[in-house]
């Protein structure tokens, strides 16, 4: 068993110094916490897995492709292979948790 606490995962986060913290990789997955402070922009290029996103705090907008959706807390996105998106218009910092499948490279 792997068991993680987010306000641990968030400080290893910030003391790495990256949006970006992957926490888990196995052979068919792969998860991180990725960070985006209200108001910055999200670089964000298209991925070679699928992705599933849980927003655990915060808020703003997601682009998938030409659908928008806004997010909060619980809010769970899916994101196939391959298609364009971005988190915008973020009004309260998101921390976002992030499962790739298969594992990122």
């Amino acid at each position: 068993m792997k068991a993680f606490r987010l306000e641990e995962l968030e400080a290893e986060r910030v003391a790495n110094d990256g949006a970006y913290l992957q926490f888990i990789r196995e052979r068919n997955m792969s998860v991180g916490l990725y960070a985006l402070d209200a108001g910055s922009i999200d670089p964000q290029q298209p991925h070679a897995q699928d992705e599933v996103y849980l927003v655990v705090s915060g808020r703003g907008l997601i682009t998938v492709g030409a659908e928008t959706e806004q997010v909060a807390r619980g809010s769970v996105v899916y994101v196939p292979a391959g298609v364009p998106h971005k988190f915008h218009h973020i009004s309260e910092d998101l921390r976002v948790m992030v499962v790739f499948s298969p594992p990122e490279s």
